[in-house]
């Protein structure tokens, strides 16, 4: 059984974020950039201080938690598709983790989320209006070992998520997808999926696991034992941002076209 929690308030209509979340967020230094690198090489973060955001699918919630130390989102829903006591037991430090988010007065937790049935989660999820819905590296797990079957699996999934999100999207909202490059991943065809049900990738770019500092990639099925195996952070992936294709022709803030316009796009 996991520990009871708190309860606290509804923080789906909840300020961005309040005056003792804006001072932390004075107090945090910028993200160092790597050696060598230019202002225009920097990575590309799709998240600002005042989004609101969805994380679906979170792992040890070490994602949740350098947003919010890092690039100063304080107004997150983290959600996990494992009950309490399961996540722990896939990653035990996720309780760190956790503990350090629920500290935060608009950062709230929550469990057992199926990432596609989001009408049916928590009023705080399916009452909300989000700026960003972000799933990284999706994945079913190891339903069989057959490509062309687990292929299928992923993509169903992903269309599951897409219709889940999208009436939870704000009017200039997006849906932020991460996934490896190369095969299989490819074959999941995430544009053609989105397509289907009426999202577009407005951007996709590189996804620098460096520009998360504490974020680690943790697998669906668990820590590996002993903590071997290879480290997902270290593998290549995207990242793409889908909108809705019916969006209101709508002139972005300065802001936003900097920071998008920063890195390479293959859009």
């Amino acid at each position: 059984m996991g520990k009871a929690k708190k309860a606290k308030p509804n923080r789906a209509l909840s300020k961005p974020y309040n005056k003792e979340s804006l001072s932390k967020l004075k107090s945090r230094r910028p993200l160092p950039r790597k050696p060598g690198t230019t202002p225009d090489q920097a990575p590309t973060i799709p998240f600002g201080p005042a989004d609101r955001i969805l994380l679906v699918g979170e792992g040890d919630f070490s994602f949740a938690r350098s947003l919010l130390n890092t690039h100063g989102c304080s107004s997150l829903v983290a959600t996990c598709y494992d009950n309490h006591s399961v996540l722990l037991e896939k990653y035990p430090q996720a309780r760190t983790y956790v503990d350090e988010l629920e500290a935060e007065v608009d950062v709230q937790v929550v469990y057992n989320v199926d990432a596609t049935k989001l009408s049916k989660a928590p009023r705080c999820i399916r009452d909300g209006t989000f700026d960003r819905i972000v799933f990284n590296f999706p994945h079913v797990g190891g339903l069989t070992k057959d490509v062309n079957r687990q292929v299928r699996h992923n993509q169903e999934l992903l269309v599951g998520f897409f219709n889940s999100a999208l009436p939870l999207l704000s009017p200039t909202g997006l849906v932020v997808l991460t996934i490896f490059e190369g095969e299989p991943y490819t074959l999941w065809n995430v544009r053609d999926l989105g397509r289907h049900v009426g999202l577009k990738v407005g951007r996709s770019f590189k996804f620098e696991a460096t520009a998360y500092p504490g974020y680690k990639h943790a697998r669906t099925l668990g820590n590996i034992k002993d903590g071997g195996g290879w480290k997902g952070e270290d593998r290549g992936s995207r990242t793409y941002l889908f909108e809705s294709d019916d969006r209101e022709t709508q002139q972005p803030s300065p802001e936003k076209v900097r920071r998008y316009d920063t890195d390479d796009s293959d859009d």
